[in-house]
C-alpha cells in the first residue's frame, strides 16, 4: 500500500470520526479501530512519529537556549533559537496533518476584529483550538526515557529583568499547562499553491501572540519588552544541542449531552 492510499484511508477516518468512544475524557480512553492503527503505523512523516502507545504526536527535537526571555516553546531550526526552548525537524504542515489524524479539531490563532463600520476601531479576538498537553521526552541518568511537562521548564521573569517595567505592575504566576491547537493559517499568494504561514514565521508552539502560530496559550500575550514574562528554566534540561522529542497529546474534550 503506498503513501497517498494510505493518507487517503486516514483522512477518510478524520472525516468519519477516527475515535470509537466519543464520551473519551482523556487519550488514555481512546479507543483506535485496528484499522486506524495499521494505517498510522504505516504512514511516515519527516521527523515525527504517531505514537499510537501514548496517544500522542512525537516530534524530533532539539534544546536551543538555556537562557533567556522566551516567547515561544519550539520553533522551525533556522528561525528563532534565540526565544525558543527547541527546536525543530519536522515541518509544521506535517505536524498540523498529525494532529488532525489523531481527532484534533484546529481553531483560529489570536487575532483582531473591526468593531465599527469606519474601520477604525478594533478589538481582540482570543485564540481558539483543541487543547492539546506539551512536553518534553529525553532519557534520565539511567538511559530511561522520561517524560517532563513544558512548564517544567518555564520560569516566570522577575519584573527587575524586564527594561522599564515596574516591579509593582505585574506579580509571578505559574505558566498555563494548556495549549491550542490553533492551527495557523493558509494563505493564497498568486496563481501558485497556498503556503502555510507558521512555516514562513517558525512559530510553531507560541508563548507570544503572533498570530500565525501553530500551537498557543489560551490567553492573548504582547511580544513586547512590558509582555515578555517568561523565561527558560535550564534546570534538568538536557544541554543546548541535545536531541529531545517534544511530544503533543491531544485532549479530547467529552461531547455534551
Amino acid at each position: 500500500m503506498n503513501r497517498i492510499r494510505i493518507a487517503l484511508i486516514l483522512m477518510t477516518f478524520g472525516v468519519m470520526g477516527m475515535f470509537a468512544a466519543e464520551k473519551a475524557r482523556s487519550p488514555a480512553d481512546w479507543k483506535l479501530a485496528p484499522a486506524t492503527v495499521e494505517a498510522l503505523r504505516k504512514l511516515k512523516l519527516p521527523g515525527i512519529r504517531l505514537n499510537i502507545d501514548e496517544r500522542s504526536i512525537d516530534v524530533n527535537a532539539t534544546v536551543c537556549l538555556h537562557k533567556g526571555l522566551l516567547e515561544l516553546v519550539a520553533c522551525t531550526k533556522g528561525t528563532k533559537e534565540h526565544e525558543s526552548i527547541v527546536a525543530l525537524d519536522a515541518r509544521p504542515v506535517h505536524i498540523h496533518t498529525a494532529l488532525l489524524l489523531f481527532g484534533a479539531q484546529p481553531g483560529t490563532p489570536a487575532s483582531r476584529m473591526v468593531q465599527d463600520a469606519e474601520g477604525v476601531r478594533w478589538i481582540p479576538v482570543k485564540p481558539a483550538g483543541d487543547r492539546v498537553y506539551v512536553s518534553l521526552v529525553f532519557p534520565n541518568a539511567g538511559g530511561k526515557m522520561q517524560e517532563h511537562p513544558i512548564q517544567k521548564f518555564i520560569a516566570f521573569a522577575q519584573p527587575k529583568k524586564i527594561n522599564g517595567l515596574a516591579p509593582a505592575k505585574i506579580k509571578p504566576r505559574n505558566f498555563s499547562p494548556d495549549y491550542l491547537f490553533a492551527g495557523s493559517h493558509l494563505i493564497k499568494k498568486g496563481t501558485g499553491p497556498k503556503r502555510y504561514l507558521c512555516e514562513q514565521s517558525g512559530n510553531v508552539i507560541s508563548i507570544s501572540s503572533f498570530g500565525d502560530e501553530l500551537l498557543c496559550l489560551p490567553e492573548i500575550h504582547g511580544h513586547e519588552d512590558d509582555g515578555l514574562f517568561w523565561e527558560v528554566n535550564p534546570e534538568g534540561l538536557p544541554a543546548v544541542g541535545k536531541p529531545v522529542i517534544l511530544r503533543l497529546r491531544p485532549i479530547k474534550k467529552p461531547v455534551k449531552r
